[in-house]
């Protein structure tokens, strides 16, 4: 549960409000770092560098939060200072000089656009992988095993301590003379965290044991920092102050650590969050929140330990919307206030306050697919891309062709925007009564229905465009020519196709059940999916939510294996808390009606051993199938025959040159194509409109 109280007299900065007077908006200073505003991404792993290097492609993905009006940008989450501290990839490296002239072009690319750089440097202890990379040992304060990542560490000698202490400092300096503003260390599951706990740390030495000796390795780091840096760079701590586990520290034991290092002086802010890190349910209830967690759920934590500490404190975790990130300033909660994820689904978020815009912020909808694909938002394909997609769609040097858009779902949606932000007159069709095609579906499961966002905010920005958007309209060839167009999109989607499957008439869809379509009289249902995303697994929870008895089969080794893990692991538990039982390695290959029930025959996808159960109802998710007839009426009439070229949409170049009077080009995107992912169809649609 939130605990995150919003006061009466929270509202969000109207329209004609005087914007000087936004608590976001105000400058904040830290030693002598002045930040233009209260806004900050913090540090992850976005797997954006070439091979440990911030390259191009990494900072130009920061380099828009940058031009979006941000104050800082931190970059490098789980930055490695040791060569004994990788993962196996997608981390900075801070080990070596090699990283120098990165920094210092990265540095030199932020600060011209006004914000601060900081990197987070790092040790992951235990949580390193000893079988990649460099093939060294992980080590840790005791020997032992991290579940989530896996390895057995040894336990840390003195030599060991005084190395790796070397190598922070050695990293801080290289950071220093890259031109960076400062840099922050982490506590949270790597190796000065766990030193903190009691549950990683058993040493009966002088660093394990009380409060003060399980400080001591975290301490003697930042000393060496700020001996090696000096007082004119900034240092700081992301830092976990309750680790929300019964064999863990409380809050009260986190503030007492954490006092201990604010009486030591050598660290000037606080960047802190909560829970642990070494399960991926940890992860997605507390650590690094998904959908199923509230937004601002541990602002109250957060608000109780700054009223605590002297030092400035920054917090990022599930603040997703600009409404609670103000509360969070106004409210005394926070110095600075983190909105990472939700900067990937617009970074232009500062500027659109700024400019009295707010409501045109496009919305982080919660959907964790950067946390699933990193960097690579649900719903804003340019983010990560920065190199091929714009995040401002510039206008065409061709303006005011016709573009005809069939569909109203996420990618035609996409291509009716972009269209005309491109300049171009545009016409979108859809079928139904409401934009959104399987969004509205996907939407009516509870844990879901943020999802509604992505469409939402596509429709207001169609109006403020003037897209002619016609609903209730089924559309044919002819009615298209008639308008006369240069171009044609079809995002006409697809439909669910269970003629694969022996009885399939017996059989129900995700659809079905969603949209209310099927009768609800069977007490027990065996739920069949071959996809692995979300459709099956929220309709068995939906459900169960109405009293029925729920299986859930896929020939699949685990259920849910297209998802992020913090989202799988969620929708895992709620399997579990409903009762409902998971068979793996299972194939549906036939459906009978004995009676009134159903006889579902199934088969071991390793050892073919068949097996047959009985059940009332069968639903079955298997993807959708596109209907290709408008496309076939077409492709024959159009000047590409309706073949989009790979190589040109690749290049981001236009699909056709010149086109004769009187022709038009025609191309199929999203699930008009085939059965994949919101993220997907979007992307489609943007790398196609952007040079239209």
């Amino acid at each position: 549960m939130s605990d995150l109280v919003m006061p009466a007299n929270t509202q969000p900065t109207s329209q004609g409000a005087d914007r000087a007077r936004d608590p976001l908006l105000q400058p904040f200073r830290i030693r002598h770092l002045a930040l233009r505003n209260r806004v900050l991404s913090t540090s992850h792993a976005s797997t954006l560098d070439e091979g440990g290097m911030p390259g191009e492609r990494y900072q130009r993905y920061h380099e828009e939060k940058a031009k979006g009006g941000i104050a800082l940008t931190m970059f490098g989450g789980s930055s490695m200072v040791s060569r004994d501290s990788s993962w196996g990839g997608g981390q900075i490296d801070l080990s070596g000089d090699r990283i120098i002239p990165y920094l210092q072009q990265f540095s030199e690319r932020i600060h011209a656009q006004g914000a601060a750089l900081m990197v987070q440097a790092s040790h992951l202890g235990r949580r390193a992988d000893a079988m990649s990379t460099n093939w060294l040992p992980t080590i840790a304060p005791s020997p032992i095993r991290e579940r989530r990542h896996r390895n057995f560490p040894r336990e840390m000698d003195q030599h060991d301590i005084d190395r790796v202490i070397r190598d922070w400092a050695d990293a801080a300096a290289r950071a220093k003379e890259g031109g960076l503003d400062g840099l922050e260390t982490l506590t949270s599951g790597h190796l000065i965290g766990q030193f903190l706990s009691a549950r990683t740390n058993q040493r009966t030495d002088g660093y394990g044991g009380s409060t003060a000796n399980r400080a001591r390795f975290g301490l003697m780091v930042h000393e060496a920092l700020r001996r090696r840096c000096g007082d004119d760079f900034i240092i700081g701590i992301r830092y976990v102050i309750d680790e929300m586990a019964s064999d863990g520290f409380d809050f009260d034991e986190g503030l007492r650590l954490a006092k201990l290092f604010e009486a030591e002086g050598h660290i000037d802010f606080f960047n802190v969050i909560v829970g642990l890190a070494d399960t991926d349910l940890a992860l997605a209830e507390t650590n690094m929140p998904g959908m199923f967690v509230p937004a601002g759920s541990f602002l109250g934590r957060v608000g109780a330990f700054k009223r605590e500490i002297g030092l400035p404190v920054f917090h990022a975790a599930g603040i997703q919307d600009v409404a609670t990130a103000r509360h969070a300033v106004a409210s005394g909660l926070v110095d600075m206030v983190g909105m990472t994820r939700a900067h990937m689904a617009d970074p232009q978020i500062v500027n659109k306050i700024m400019r009295g815009e707010e409501e045109r912020i496009r919305p982080c909808v919660g959907a964790s697919y950067c946390m699933y694909k990193k960097v690579a938002c649900l719903h804003n394909p340019a983010t990560g891309r920065e190199l091929s997609l714009p995040q401002i769609v510039p206008r065409s040097p061709r303006p005011g062709r016709r573009v005809m858009v069939v569909g109203g779902g996420p990618a035609g949606l996409e291509a009716a925007r972009v269209s005309a932000e491109r300049g171009h007159h545009v016409v979108l069709w859809e079928a139904g009564p409401r934009l959104g095609g399987q969004l509205l579906l996907a939407t009516r499961a509870d844990a879901r229905r943020n999802l509604i966002g992505i469409v939402d905010w596509r429709a207001a920005e169609l109006a403020r465009l003037g897209v002619d958007v016609r609903l209730n309209t089924y559309v044919e060839s002819d009615d298209i020519l008639a308008e006369a167009p240069d171009a044609v999109i079809l995002a006409t989607g697809g439909m669910p196709d269970l003629s694969w499957l022996d009885g399939h008439e017996h059989c129900n869809t995700v659809w079905d059940i969603l949209e209310g379509s099927a009768e609800h009289d069977a007490d027990d249902v065996l739920v069949y999916d071959v996809v692995g995303r979300y459709p099956a697994l929220t309709c068995a929870l939906h459900l169960a939510g109405l009293g029925r008895k729920v299986q859930f089969v896929t020939p699949e080794d685990a259920a849910g294996i297209e998802m992020p893990y913090s989202d799988r692991v969620m929708l895992r538990k709620r399997l579990a808390q409903a009762d409902i039982p998971i068979s793996i390695d299972q194939e549906l290959i036939g459906v009978r009606k004995e009676g009134n029930r159903l006889v579902v025959r199934l088969r071991h996808a390793l050892t073919q051993q068949l097996t047959e159960r009985e059940v009332g109802q069968v639903v079955v998710e298997s993807g959708t199938m596109p209907d290709n007839a408008l496309f076939d009426s077409l492709s024959g009439r159009s000047a590409n025959e309706g073949v989009t070229d790979n190589d040109r949409l690749l290049d981001g170049v236009p699909q056709c040159d010149e086109l004769a009077p009187g022709m038009f080009e025609l191309h199929r995107i999203g699930d008009a194509i085939s059965s994949r992912n919101v993220h997907s169809a979007i992307y489609d649609a943007l790398r196609l409109c952007q040079v239209l």
